[in-house]
């Protein structure tokens, strides 16, 4: 299976080693960083259309509907029909569950082709950014 990175902003910090968790079926249950994120900084990052470019392809509650994309889910309602464990899976590797998907894998290393030299060996979210934005995709029930 070929993988596809999408180059995005700037990659996160280095981490050396990505942070280790587990999956069970659908989900990563725990936190990456073994405490909860900050919504309010997820929100910043899901809209920043440079940094995580969640808008170039969802719809969602925001500002400038005009600047949304429309190739995938509305993020409405989204903290009511996924858990946060689902979430969290959808947000670090969403070719787990889908592997035709054309959401990256915002942290993951291993198994990508065609990866720009400023993004090699590096996630395009430090496990505390993928944290805030599932901390702020909770927050949206309706």
């Amino acid at each position: 299976m070929t993988v596809l990175a999408i180059a995005v902003g700037a990659p996160a910090a280095a981490e050396g080693v990505l942070r280790d968790y587990r999956v069970d079926g659908d989900a990563i249950e725990r936190p990456l960083t073994g405490r909860p994120g900050d919504a309010a900084r997820g929100e910043a990052l899901v809209a920043d259309r440079r940094r995580s470019l969640c808008l170039l392809c969802h719809t969602g509650p925001f500002p400038q509907p005009h600047a949304q994309g429309t190739l995938a889910p509305d993020l409405r309602g989204v903290g009511a029909r996924l858990s946060e464990g689902q979430l969290r899976l959808r947000v670090v590797d969403m070719r787990r569950l889908a592997p035709s998907s054309i959401m990256p894998s915002y942290y993951r290393v291993d198994g990508l082709t065609r990866v720009g030299r400023a993004w090699q060996g590096r996630p395009v979210l430090t496990a505390e950014e993928i944290e805030d934005i599932v901390a702020f995709l909770m927050t949206l029930k309706e």
